[in-house]
Formats: C-alpha cells, sequence, structure tokens
C-alpha cells in the first residue's frame, strides 16, 4: 500500500477536491484487500503472489481520476503539493509557517525508509543492508517545487555557468598553452560536454528525479558508486561557494582596495543565500536576469573583438592573426594543450545542472529539450568564438596574464586585457562587472546544487536524514544552511596567503565535473542495454539523444583522456625538472586531490553495506519515470509542426 504513493493526503480547500480524496483512500482500501500476481524477472519462474509493498506506483494507471490527483503524462510521481489554499492566514504567519516541515510530503508516512533496518531484513541480509528499490521510491518525489519554467532551463543552459572559468581561468590556460592550443582544448572538451548533455537531457526527460546524478547512478550502476558521485558532486559545490566568494571580492578590488574584504565577502553571501531562500523560483527568476546580462556582455565582446582586430583603433591597425606568428600558437607544446583541458572542464561546470533542475520543473519534457538543444550554441558561440577572438587580441606571454593574486583576480581576465590594449577606459569597469555578476551567479548555483543533492542523498538514505528537511514551500532548508556554513571559508579572502587557500578549494573541485560527466555516459548506456533487454524501443521514449549510444560512448571517452592528461600534468608539470620534490608534490595534490576524494567515499561505502554491481535484468527503469501518452503527444505535435513555415522548422531542430 506504501509503496502506491497515495500516503500522501492531498490538501483540500474545496468539496470536490474531499471528494477525490475520499475516492483515494478507496482506492487504497482496494489494493489492501486485493492481492496482485508479480512475474518474477527471470524467464520460466511461475508468478507469485505480492504483498501491498511490491505494487509500483504505476498501479494507478488504469484507474479514472480527475486530471488534478495525478500529474498530467506520468503514472508513477504524485504531483507537488498545493501549496497554499483556501482563506490566506495573516502575512507573518504565512511567512513563519512556511519554513515548517511539511509532513505530507514523503511517500511513506513514517520513516520512508524504515524498512532497511527492519527484523526481517536484518535476519535476511545482515545489519548493513541497503534496499535499493524503496531508494529508488523515495527519490520519485521529495516534495521540491516544481515551480521552473522553460525560460528558466533554457537561459540557465545558455548562460548558468558562464563564470570565472570563462573570464578569468582562460587567461592562466593561454599563458600555459597558446591560443592553438586553448581553442583545441575547449572543442575538445566541448565536443565531450556536447554528447554528455544529450543523453542527461534523455535521462532527465525520462527521470526527472532529485538528485538525479546520484540517484541514476544509485539505480544503472551501484548503490556505492551512487554514493560516492553524490557526494563528490555536493562536495564540489560546497567548495565552489566560497571559492566564488573569494573571487568576487577580488573583483570588486580592481576599483580600488578602500575596505577590507570582509566587508564584501558579508555582502555576497547574504544576496546569494536570500536568493536561494525565495525557493526554486527565486533562483531561477535570479539566473534568468544573471544569464541575460552574461549572454549579452559576450555578445558585445565578440562584437568588439572582431571591430579591434580588423582595426578599429586608431594606433593599433589591424591585427589579424599576428599573435598566432609572434610568440606563437603554441606554448610549452603538447604538455601545454594538456594542461589546458582541466581549465576547460572547469570553465564548463554548472551546465549539468539543467539535469539537476528537472525534478523542479514544471513540463521538462517540453522545456529539457529544447535547453539540451541550446547548450551547442553556448559551446560554439560563447566559448569557441569568443576564446578565439581572445587568442587573437592577446599574446599568450603578456605578463598581465599572470599577474593576478589568484586564479580568480578578474585584473589577469584576458577579456579585460583585451579591451585595456584597445585604450577603452569605460569598458574594462563594465567587463569587471559583469565578471563580478557572473561570480555571483555561479555562488548562487552553487547554493542550488550543493542543498539539492544533499537533500537528495538523505531520501536515498545516503547521507543524515535531517538533510532531507523540505519545507511547506518546497526547500531543502537544512542543506541550504550547510551550504551556508561552509560559504564562511570566504572570510580566508583577508588572508596573506589567500592564493593557497583558492588552490586548494579550487583542487577539491577541479576533477569533480569530470566524473559527474563520465558518470552520467555510463549510466546512460547501461540504461540503454536494460531499456532494450525489456524488449523496449527507443521510439517509445518521450526524447532521445540526437547523438544516441555512441554519442555517449564518445563522452565517456574523452572523460578518461582528461583524466590521463591530468594525470600525466600533475605528475610531471611543465618545468618540473627546475622543481623541488616537494613543488612537485604539491602540485601533483592541486590537480588531482579529486581522485581520491571520491574512491574514499566510493570504497568506505563499499566496505559497509557490501553493494554489488546493479545487473541489467535487475535494474528498475520505471519507478520514477514519467509515463507519456506518445501517440497522442506525437500526433499533437505533427499537426502543430505542419502549420510552421520552413525557417521555424528549421529553428526548432536547431533550438
Amino acid at each position: 500500500m506504501h509503496a502506491l504513493g497515495l500516503c500522501r493526503p492531498w490538501r483540500c480547500a474545496t468539496s470536490s477536491e474531499h471528494s477525490i480524496r475520499q475516492f483515494a483512500r478507496l482506492i487504497i482500501d482496494e489494493v489492501a484487500v486485493k492481492p496482485y500476481v508479480v512475474q518474477n524477472a527471470d524467464a520460466g519462474t511461475p508468478p507469485r503472489m505480492s504483498t501491498p509493498q511490491d505494487i509500483e506506483l504505476n498501479t494507478l494507471q488504469n484507474l479514472k481520476t480527475k486530471e488534478e490527483s495525478l500529474m498530467h503524462g506520468s503514472s508513477y510521481s504524485m504531483p507537488e503539493p498545493e501549496y497554499y489554499e483556501g482563506h490566506a492566514p495573516p502575512r507573518l504567519h504565512r511567512f513563519l509557517d512556511g519554513f515548517k516541515r511539511d509532513t505530507n510530503l514523503s511517500f511513506f508516512p513514517s520513516d520512508h525508509l524504515g524498512q532497511m533496518d527492519s527484523p526481517s531484513n536484518q535476519r535476511r541480509y545482515g545489519n548493513h543492508y541497503y534496499d535499493l528499490r524503496l531508494a529508488a521510491l523515495e527519490s520519485a518525489n521529495t516534495g521540491l517545487a516544481r515551480k521552473l519554467k522553460g525560460r528558466h532551463l533554457q537561459m540557465i543552459a545558455i548562460g548558468g555557468s558562464i563564470g570565472t572559468g570563462l573570464f578569468v581561468a582562460s587567461g592562466d590556460a593561454l599563458h600555459a598553452g597558446g591560443p592553438a592550443s586553448l581553442l583545441i582544448a575547449f572543442s575538445i572538451v566541448g565536443i565531450m560536454l556536447y554528447c554528455t548533455c544529450q543523453a542527461l537531457g534523455e535521462l532527465a526527460v525520462l527521470f526527472p528525479i532529485a538528485g538525479s546524478f546520484s540517484a541514476w547512478a544509485t539505480r544503472f550502476l551501484d548503490p556505492s558508486w551512487g554514493f560516492a558521485m553524490g557526494w563528490n558532486y555536493a562536495v564540489q559545490w560546497l567548495t565552489v561557494l566560497p571559492l566564488e566568494i573569494i573571487a568576487a571580492s577580488l573583483t570588486i578590488s580592481y576599483w580600488g582596495e578602500t575596505l577590507p574584504k570582509a566587508v564584501f565577502v558579508s555582502i555576497f553571501l547574504l544576496i546569494i543565500l536570500l536568493i536561494n531562500l525565495f525557493g526554486v523560483k527565486g533562483y531561477g527568476e535570479a539566473e534568468f536576469t544573471f544569464s541575460i546580462i552574461k549572454v549579452i556582455a559576450v555578445i558585445g565582446f565578440i562584437l568588439l573583438g572582431i571591430v579591434l582586430n580588423c582595426g578599429g583603433t586608431q594606433d593599433r591597425g589591424y591585427i589579424g592573426g599576428e599573435f598566432w606568428q609572434n610568440p606563437g600558437a603554441f606554448n610549452n607544446g603538447f604538455k601545454g594543450l594538456c594542461s589546458v583541458f582541466v581549465t576547460a572542464a572547469f570553465a564548463f561546470t554548472g551546465t549539468e545542472l539543467v539535469g539537476l533542475a528537472a525534478a523542479e520543473t514544471a513540463n521538462p519534457r517540453k522545456s529539457l529539450p529544447t535547453a539540451i538543444k541550446q547548450v551547442f550554441w553556448r559551446i560554439t558561440l560563447f566559448y569557441i568564438v569568443a576564446l578565439t577572438l581572445v587568442g587573437l587580441l592577446v599574446p599568450y606571454n603578456d605578463p598581465r596574464l599572470r599577474g593576478g593574486d589568484s586564479k580568480a583576480d578578474a585584473k589577469a581576465s584576458p577579456f579585460v586585457i583585451a579591451i585595456e590594449e584597445a585604450g577603452i577606459e569605460v569598458l574594462p569597469s563594465v567587463m569587471n562587472a559583469v565578471i563580478l555578476i557572473a561570480v555571483l551567479s555561479v555562488g548562487n548555483s552553487a547554493v542550488f546544487g550543493s542543498s539539492r543533492t544533499l537533500a537528495a542523498l538523505a531520501n536515498l538514505h545516503q547521507a543524515p536524514a535531517i538533510l532531507g528537511y523540505v519545507d511547506k514551500r518546497g526547500r531543502p532548508l537544512v542543506a541550504i544552511l550547510i551550504a551556508a556554513l561552509l560559504g564562511l571559508l570566504a572570510y580566508l579572502a583577508d588572508l596573506r596567503d589567500q592564493a593557497d587557500v583558492f588552490d586548494w578549494l579550487l583542487a577539491i573541485s577541479g576533477l569533480s565535473t569530470v566524473f559527474t560527466w563520465t558518470s552520467i555516459c555510463f549510466c546512460h548506456i547501461r540504461f540503454r542495454r536494460a531499456w532494450a533487454a525489456r524488449g523496449r524501443h527507443p521510439s517509445e521514449m518521450a526524447y532521445t539523444s540526437q547523438v544516441g549510444v555512441a554519442g555517449s560512448y564518445v563522452g565517456f571517452g574523452l572523460n578518461l583522456l582528461v583524466f590521463i592528461a591530468q594525470f600525466w600534468v600533475g605528475a610531471f608539470p611543465i618545468g618540473w625538472q627546475h622543481m623541488s620534490a616537494s613543488s612537485v608534490t604539491q602540485n601533483f595534490f592541486l590537480k588531482f586531490m579529486g581522485v581520491p576524494i571520491i574512491l574514499l567515499f566510493y570504497v568506505l561505502h563499499k566496505l559497509y553495506f557490501r553493494t554489488s554491481f546493479v545487473r541489467v535484468r535487475d535494474m528498475d527503469i520505471d519507478t520514477g519515470r514519467r509515463d507519456f501518452n506518445l501517440p497522442i503527444l506525437i500526433a499533437h505535435e505533427q499537426e502543430e509542426k505542419a502549420s510552421w513555415p520552413r525557417w521555424k522548422r528549421f529553428y526548432k531542430f536547431l533550438c
């Protein structure tokens, strides 16, 4: 009975809704007294009589209820709760009441994974038993508010992760590898990310569940790997938050250092927390605004860069490819190219947030494919074209590229240097203001990503249950508080050795994203195998990857190449012959620290729970899956497309 997901009562404000609740209770009573036959997975095994616990969420698929009682197009997950209905209480009371936990958000009325420690399971499986099926049920719906709209997802996909990686760290990469290495590395990582995002889109449309990456890894790979992936992703964003706030305080110093950085750290941390306390809708609106500003700035820089390169300044004249000849297109040879890979991966960090946001999107089937397609244009336009112009306007031996106090200091931004070199007085300050907004945007995404991942880990029974606290407005408050507490590390910005603090924070999060992307590709490959093993065709899915399973293999292989390149650069850095042993060792851990961290998470969970690799025949590809009535949807879409002009068909194919 509990597995039906109907234990959660609806909040009713009208008599019709009251009748729906009565009808739901009748369904529960009906299910409770009637046995259900469950076919075992092994062929030839006779069917068995199931207990109410064995009933899947799609049992209600053929029952006629009102449209509002079940989420449209879904047989496996319940709708988000109606937060406030009827006569509204006083505003102050509503505000304070909104922070209270909604006891009706879980599938199960009490300890939703309490059966994991039940005496029967302990006798059967031992004291340390991880119930994968119950965890899958719980991750299907955690009560997070589904309030993100299509425009929010599109702007998150286009400009959500544009920050210090593109605007500032690209300067250090330009110095290390030269303009050709910068272009090649970002193009390779861009191809890798495009394939990864296609796999992400397919999985996120089918399974818009909380904690997507860790939940998929738990279900399709190994619960221990899902545990490691979830904590890896959470730790990544928990360290990115103070890192970005430090970067924001350093950006302010471009205009002077009359005030201590702690003042600006306090202001920026407060702004980021307030945005996230407005819930997912506040996050979406903030990212929508930030992304528009960043997109306009990058497009403006591209237009300005073309003008400057073609001789738009009075004292310089035509530049063309001069800096590709002198000092040259490459620096430090092949090792210089390899050293740019992780910088490129860091610059693309956050693109996968589209998949994490799917659990809080009103209509992921419509919004996600459009957002995923636009990733291609962001890679092409905002990274490849912009960095090509940077390489044409700034030589890799410009001393200002290494003149920042740390890798996040906007004074070392090649974008700012290019504008300063043109002698334009106002625009460098404008560009720094854009960098400041971009940094705050990534910090905002850090709180969103870490809090949602921590809450999902709690629901998967892979983190303390208190982290799964979700209030009546759908906010994971305790997880947000944890992110805020770690954000206090940003006050180290006033230390004399703050550059070392920044480097170690960057080291913790450096390879985390590459692990996440690798896991997404592997999850997609494994899911497709399980889908085919059930006798199902990709045409039965609401959205399929444009590059298919082959694209996931390409993405998986390119991610492995990034790991290999990073290991080589970490163990034998540029100029390692002239470095001391301690400096080489420190450089290795700065480059490769993410690997031992994730392996530690994996091994500890594996030793404690003794989990095994999930076999294809045992994979659950139904719980939490959006079950769309595809024939009707496809017929409706084809009828709509028939009325489109040719230009719109071409545009919709691309975007």
